[in-house]
């Protein structure tokens, strides 16, 4: 029996009640930004708020490769990662309405980006290099941030790539706090975008 609208199953298991329409024509909400920006932690929460499928990119692209992410970049380079990055989400846009949590580099891609332009609605978690670095303190898996001085890298990143985030459809502040107020924050943005593009 096919689901509503309003009841979607979720991969954990049973199916719930969004508490807010699907948006968009049926399109994934994807979420961008830098690591640390809170794509998993919000986007998990997005997911359930709205009763969708929450699916993180970097773990269906491990998934794929059989292999984790910093073992390909170490082993095959971030070229090949990226080949493949471009690949899996390609095939996960085609799922649908979902949360899907892109990699920090993903949308700096412009075949992805136009994949996402296509087929999804890109929202933006745009936070601070104080925020970031303290949460990617917490995790020592940033192939990216192996370097000897990481805050510099990571405001490298920011100049290189914010001005791209910027050119997505939603952009929502990611700040320190409960990640609550930035699933409100993002439910608000879309139901405003859907409204716009009524």
């Amino acid at each position: 029996m096919a689901e509503s609208d309003s009841q979607v199953r979720s991969r954990d298991g049973a199916a719930e009640n969004g508490d807010a329409p699907l948006p968009l024509d049926r399109r994934a909400i994807v979420l961008v930004g830098l690591m640390g920006a809170g794509k998993t932690t919000v986007g998990r929460r997005l997911a359930h708020r709205l009763g969708l499928d929450f699916v993180d990119a970097d773990a269906e692209i491990e998934k794929a490769a059989g292999e984790s992410i910093p073992e390909i970049f170490k082993l095959r380079g971030e070229k090949v990662f990226r080949e493949g990055e471009r690949r899996v989400i390609s095939r996960l846009l085609d799922d649908g309405p979902q949360v899907l949590a892109t990699g920090g580099g993903a949308f700096m891609d412009p075949e992805t980006r136009a994949e996402i332009t296509n087929k999804g609605v890109s929202v933006w978690l745009k936070a601070d290099i104080d925020v970031l670095m303290k949460r990617v303190s917490k995790r020592g898996n940033r192939p990216l941030l192996k370097t000897a001085d990481p805050r510099a890298t990571m405001e490298k990143l920011m100049g290189e790539r914010y001005p791209v985030y910027a050119g997505a459809d939603i952009t929502v502040e990611s700040r320190e706090g409960p990640h609550e107020a930035v699933v409100d924050a993002i439910v608000a943005a879309l139901d405003e975008y859907r409204e716009a593009k009524a």
